[in-house]
């Protein structure tokens, strides 16, 4: 338990905002039965849902710049910083390893190892996180900036010019780009994204733009802590940016798609530009006009956004072990009964669904909503 120190308003509430907009997205009533802006993009494409994860990322960026720049300034203590970073990283990924083979032990133990997936959303943040932090240490803004267009140029080359083992030509289909032939190659088919068996849309080469993403927050990070630049010329250079690489990556989208599972370099301008305008905004309206009245739901949010995210994926896997007896013989998981019983019966079942998320994310910020007034914040 920390109690929280002067913090960026509109970095939590952005981060809030983000990790509410995760938790709704990835908890509907009926996976069947959800609304188009809720879902992600078949493939190629961005809706608002495919947003959601390259924003917290890049605010992992923007946090780190923050956090750690008295470190960096003192070489002295950068071994002992990476060392922490090392940490909370390796503490992420096992959080989502456990979360991933949590049911799997319960329901059958002896093919948990042996089934589950390696990689996913709390194991990608860890991973980015830990090189992220090592990159802000050791190199400087120019030095940044460049890796990452390298990385973005690196990726894309891989993807659009190397030839497919077995497939024999470059390409971005699902099953057969690049990026699917490693996931297969080295996490094997039984321990990818359980939905395709074929590929892991948190995969291993697009962990590479991901990284890009957490270094374009980096940059803004670094940029906002400026203390020789005013307010106004920091918020309008931010936002300019912002512009400027969503225009970049609409017409990079032409020769290289936006994709989310691809994490393609374009989607990685497309959305750390969107992030980009809107912290912009966000500094500006909260931290610079000092409106603040309205942030207090997402700042609640966004000070404890790990522990949140982890408990809300943690929970339908609890109550769901809770097996009830249908009237036919067949089981029902506590959690899938309730929807069912409170919540189908009175809504017509896209509706349903949809109130169902929202009664997610409102139920949790109860919860967060005590820990705030004791100020408790969990940090991994």
């Amino acid at each position: 338990m920390i109690h929280p120190r002067q913090r960026l308003l509109s970095l939590d509430f952005l981060r809030g905002f983000t990790v509410a907009a995760m938790i709704l997205v990835n908890n509907p009533g009926s996976w069947g039965h959800i609304y188009a802006p809720l879902e992600h993009a078949e493939w190629n494409g961005c809706t608002p849902t495919d947003l959601v994860f390259p924003f917290f990322l890049w605010i992992v960026g923007i946090s780190i710049a923050f956090a750690m720049s008295s470190s960096k300034s003192d070489p002295s203590t950068h071994r002992k910083t990476i060392i922490k970073a090392v940490k909370r990283g390796l503490i992420l990924y096992f959080l989502g390893f456990f979360l991933a083979i949590f049911g799997k032990l319960l329901n059958d133990p002896a093919h948990a190892l042996q089934t589950v997936r390696l990689l996913g959303v709390l194991q990608r943040i860890g991973i980015v996180f830990i090189i992220s932090s090592i990159i802000f240490l050791k190199a400087s803004t120019r030095t940044i900036f460049k890796t990452l267009i390298i990385i973005l140029a690196i990726y894309w080359a891989l993807m659009a010019f190397v030839p497919v083992p077995g497939v024999g030509y470059p390409n971005m289909e699902q099953e057969t780009n690049l990026a699917a032939w490693l996931d297969r190659l080295i996490l094997t088919e039984a321990h990818t994204w359980a939905s395709s068996k074929t590929w892991d849309p948190e995969g291993i080469l697009s962990t590479l733009p991901a990284i890009g993403t957490c270094l374009f927050g980096l940059l803004a990070g670094i940029w906002m802590r400026r203390k020789d630049v005013d307010n106004p010329t920091k918020v309008a250079w931010l936002f300019s940016a912002g512009i400027v690489a969503i225009v970049l990556g609409l017409l990079w989208d032409l020769q290289f798609p936006i994709n989310k599972s691809l994490w393609t370099s374009s989607y990685v301008l497309y959305t750390g530009g969107l992030a980009s305008v809107a912290f912009a905004l966000c500094y500006w309206i909260i931290d610079v006009q000092g409106y603040k009245r309205f942030t207090t739901p997402f700042v609640i949010y966004g000070v404890n956004a790990i522990t949140v995210f982890f408990l809300a994926g943690l929970m339908p896997r609890v109550l769901n072990l809770i097996q009830l007896v249908n009237p036919d013989g067949t089981k029902t998981g506590l959690l899938v009964r309730f929807y069912e019983t409170c919540y189908l019966p009175f809504f017509s079942p896209v509706n349903a669904s949809l109130v169902w998320a929202i009664t997610y994310v409102l139920g949790f910020y109860v919860l967060l909503y005590f820990m705030y007034k004791k100020n408790i914040i969990i940090k991994v």
